[in-house]
């Protein structure tokens, strides 16, 4: 009896102790992806970099990492998940040494990139191993919960930290950090993430892991979305310097389009399709990465043009903007950790992230009336609450996006969970910045103040927001279905 509840009971730690491994290394991930935006005119400064030429620290990063998630979560099912999420923090891990000592812009730009692939490889199987050490739909509605929140909150938390590092240290410092956090998810990860039997012995038929991998893996399907998606995202995050309506934008997305429909083409016939349709076969699937694209792009307005406004209309620094974005982290954690999955085993997914998105419609329509003389304590904190919203929509629909998904298709239903995710922010970066841009040139043409103008411009980024969000509810009323708990 007492070794049977020792075994159960090690079981548990190790499941919990998994748990935190995945979650650090998301963490550790969107820490990096926010933390630099505040440092940035400390790194132009340092290593001289051209106005042009910054963008590619934060774009060189976006293009690697949301083009190979899909391909790095389906060699996941194919070589072992944890195979593939040690290598990808090996390599995040190694390239913020190398992003931390850079001295100049190449160097930075390609260390980046590399953060970028470790990024990918890490992330796009992360919600992979987590849906199969946790079968019990409550262990794993908890378990989605604290992985959402690392996502949902670290947004907030690396913007405070980035201003911390910059301002006390350096902004060298804001890589460094992430090297006792990877060796520690390193570490312990080889202890405690379950191996993948059957992937892995899978992969290893034939003469060697490498020739069955390629009798298995479909590597024209995988330099087709490859390209497509890197083009596509590249195309994407230069909107704002060649314009929608360009040669530029049109070309190359016609062609990236182009690379995709070649893709999808392909694995309607290939033998051993990367990406098997089957899994397009699910409404909770595709309704759950649907409505994923539609509100990453949305609260795009929420994380970083409210964050904008606090700068550079009410005159905050960089540390006091993560100060001030503080209360938001806080509840969403509060109800990510806390009520999230009690909810949703009540009242079932939909209803919870159906709940969340009237709350972030809410958020973004009061925000289109935030005025140019804003006080925090009266119009921007009681705001806070309401993104408690992100708390409840982001563990269901990601519970949802990963609900159909079997044990061989894991790997993938999560890099296809985190790829739309990435083209739904790098959509929204494009759209809501340049509607943003648009809208306060004109009023600065107009004769408005610099202040008044930008808040115009904002304002028109929180309504579009908000209309998409509409969009998303819509949609996950309409295709998403209810579940019999």
């Amino acid at each position: 009896m007492d070794t049977a509840t020792d075994t159960v009971r090690n079981t548990a730690v190790n499941r919990a102790l998994a748990l935190g491994v995945l979650a650090s290394g998301m963490l550790m991930i969107v820490l990096d992806g926010s933390i630099v935006t505040v440092a940035m005119p400390a790194i132009q400064d340092d290593l001289g970099f051209s106005p042009a030429g910054l963008s590619w620290v934060v774009n060189a990063y976006l293009i690697a990492f949301g083009s190979l998630l899909l391909l790095a979560g389906r060699l996941g099912d194919l070589l072992g998940r944890r195979r593939m999420f040690l290598a990808g923090t090996g390599v995040f891990t190694a390239a913020s040494l190398l992003a931390g000592a850079a001295t100049s812009p190449a160097v930075l730009i390609a260390a980046r990139f590399l953060q970028g692939v470790g990024s990918a490889m890490a992330a796009a199987v992360s919600l992979g191993i987590l849906v199969t050490l946790f079968t019990e739909p409550g262990e794993r509605a908890r378990a989605i919960a604290v992985f959402s929140f690392t996502g949902a909150a670290g947004a907030s938390i690396g913007q405070v930290v980035g201003g911390l590092l910059t301002d006390a240290l350096s902004w060298h410092w804001i890589f460094f950090i992430n090297l006792p956090i990877g060796f520690a998810a390193l570490a312990l990860a080889v202890r405690v993430l379950p191996g993948d039997r059957a992937t892995d012995a899978d992969a290893g038929k034939g003469t060697g892991t490498g020739r069955g991998l390629a009798a298995r893996a479909d590597v024209v399907g995988a330099l087709l979305i490859t390209a497509g998606l890197m083009l596509g995202i590249y195309t994407v995050v230069k909107v704002e310097q060649y314009g929608w309506v360009s040669a530029h934008t049109l070309g190359l997305g016609a062609l990236a389009a182009a690379l995709i429909g070649a893709f999808i083409a392909r694995q309607a016939t290939a033998r051993t399709p990367l990406m098997p349709l089957r899994i397009f076969r699910s409404r909770g699937v595709v309704g759950a990465n649907v409505v994923q694209m539609l509100m990453v792009a949305a609260l795009f307005s929420f994380q970083i043009v409210l964050a904008l406004h606090l700068q550079r209309v009410l005159g905050y620094s960089a540390a006091e903007t993560g100060l001030a974005m503080l209360p938001a982290a806080l509840v969403i954690g509060a109800v990510s950790l806390g009520v999230s999955a009690r909810l949703i085993g009540r009242f079932g997914e939909r209803n919870v992230l159906l709940t969340g998105l009237l709350l972030l419609v809410t958020l973004l329509v009061l925000l289109t009336r935030i005025p140019v003389d804003a006080d925090y304590a009266t119009d921007v904190l009681p705001l806070m609450f309401l993104s408690a919203g992100f708390g409840l929509a982001l563990p269901a629909l990601t519970s949802l996006g990963m609900s159909d998904a079997g044990e061989e298709d894991a790997g993938l239903a999560s890099g296809l969970f985190n790829t739309t995710q990435q083209i739904g922010m790098a959509v929204g970066v494009a759209v809501l910045s340049t509607l943003a841009a648009s809208r306060s040139e004109r009023l600065l043409a107009d004769g408005a103040g610099r202040a008044e103008a930008l808040t115009g411009g904002y304002h028109l980024a929180f309504g579009v927001g908000a209309g998409l969000l509409v969009t998303a509810f819509v949609v996950a009323y309409v295709v998403l279905r209810r579940r019999t708990r």
